[in-house]
């Protein structure tokens, strides 16, 4: 039961610190311990045909297991330092740039050859922007889309299974540090290894903060995102997506300033639920494969929200919103954009006899109960100046499903090394609050792996 590294945690972080170490140190005795499914397990019972919403699976499929929460989301890499975190603080830009690029070139080796890689370089749409108070922020962009993201992960999956020993289903309830050794206790038995990742993704916050509290690491409190998927008719924003794939625009408010951007850009795609601690929220997923289009397009308009003292848990008022969503739908609310302005509550029948074809079976309802009146008032204005570069954004009938919140944690303090004042164990990924994307996650993994080899 004794190893030379443990990771907690098989989302991007964890997998590609586990393929570095295995690559560069064959000799090491390495463990991987997840809560979900193997990769092959993962399957959401939600088929929009005998089961149309979530219900409430003791391991989400779609949250955990191998591949973490981005093993069924589009596969959009975004290799860029100006959004998915600030990975760059600690390690240097060029460096970050270098590892996402490199990260890159390990899925493309994977199976993801063949794929598209998307550019805002010398593209007029960002003057377009300006022009009208938006912003359109600079990136390259990797969709390998949610099948062949599969592939990837199987073939990376198949690599690595028997040079680590892969604990599915196997959640880690303590991290106990004694004297040189950090002892891994789950539910059946115990381990013990001299350096210890964690990777346990958003959805491992309120735990990733519990570590924290019994180990003394000191942590600070971060942002929570608030707000809805937008979908549309694929014609509406094509000439955005045909060039850019994922084009990240931020506006702010002329009502309040405050910042509202677009998130999780899904040309074609589907909206789908998502279960994060029993709470069902909204997202979006598109393939790579053109037999599974579909005539829409769905995207993200999301608010951050910083709190300062004496509140600190930013997450829980994500979450209480989320709750009050669910309680009056039964998971996700879905409205008419036309009947939301118009101050009335959307039916059956006038989604019925839009001219939008849902892709997601949810709850029609009055998304005004729910949302904080700030937050719903960016998300309008943003929806208006939207429509001036992509005429159509503002129709009656785009549908606004409700809520999204995108949870972070608790940015832990790390160094360079993105190692802890407890040595030997590392936080990686969405989890230590450095890191906001596959891309940047799949950096920081890369970047331990190395610092523990040269150590």
């Amino acid at each position: 039961m004794n190893y030379d590294i443990i990771i907690i945690g098989a989302g991007p972080g964890g997998i590609f610190a586990l393929y570095e170490l295995v690559n560069i140190c064959q000799d090491l005795k390495i463990a991987v311990f997840e809560a979900g499914h193997s990769l092959e397990e993962r399957k959401c019972p939600i088929d929009n045909d005998k089961v149309k919403s979530c219900i409430h699976c003791k391991s989400c499929s779609i949250m955990n297991g191998f591949g973490g929460a981005g093993a069924f989301s589009d596969g959009k890499y975004n290799i860029t330092n100006q959004f998915g975190g600030s990975l760059y603080e600690y390690i240097g830009k060029e460096k970050a740039l270098e590892l996402m690029n490199y990260v890159d070139r390990l899925n493309l080796e994977f199976g993801g050859e063949g794929t598209k890689l998307y550019s805002t370089s010398n593209t007029k749409i960002k003057k377009l922007c300006i022009q009208n108070g938006l912003h359109l922020l600079d990136a390259s962009v990797r969709h390998l889309g949610t099948d062949v993201n599969f592939v990837v992960l199987s073939n990376i999956y198949n690599l690595l299974k028997d040079k680590a020993d892969f604990y599915f289903d196997t959640p880690v309830e303590h991290v106990v540090y004694n004297s040189s050794k950090y002892i891994i206790k789950t539910a059946k038995e115990n381990y013990t290894c001299s350096k210890c990742i964690i990777s346990v993704g958003r959805s491992g916050s309120k735990w990733m903060e519990t570590v924290c509290r019994e180990l003394s690491i000191p942590a600070r409190s971060n942002r929570v995102d608030i707000g809805v998927r937008v979908e549309l008719p694929a014609q509406v924003f094509a000439h955005l997506t045909d060039e850019l794939y994922e084009s990240k625009i931020v506006y702010r408010t002329a009502k309040f300033e405050d910042l509202v951007r677009t998130f999780c850009m899904n040309p074609y795609g589907v909206v789908v639920t998502e279960n994060t601690n029993g709470i069902i929220t909204v997202n979006g997923h598109s393939y790579d494969d053109p037999s599974k289009h579909t005539e829409n397009t769905n995207f993200a308009l999301l608010v951050a929200k910083h709190f300062s003292e004496p509140f600190s848990d930013s997450n829980g008022y994500g979450e209480s919103i989320a709750r009050l969503s669910n309680m009056l739908g039964g998971g996700v609310l879905v409205q008419r954009f036309g009947d939301l302005i118009r101050g009335r509550r959307s039916n059956s029948s006038r989604i019925k006899e839009g001219f939008l074809t849902p892709t997601l079976s949810a709850t029609p309802g009055d998304l005004s109960l729910v949302m904080p009146k700030r937050i719903l008032d960016g998300i309008i204005e943003m929806i208006y100046r939207l429509d001036k570069i992509a005429p159509g954004t503002a129709n009656d009938d785009t549908l606004l499903y409700g809520v999204e919140v995108k949870f972070y944690n608790m940015e832990v303090e790390i160094d360079g090394h993105l190692e802890t004042a407890k040595k030997g164990l590392y936080v990686i990924g969405d989890c230590s609050g450095v890191t906001h994307s596959l891309s940047h996650a799949s950096a920081s993994g890369i970047h331990v792996a190395r610092c523990i080899a040269g150590k």
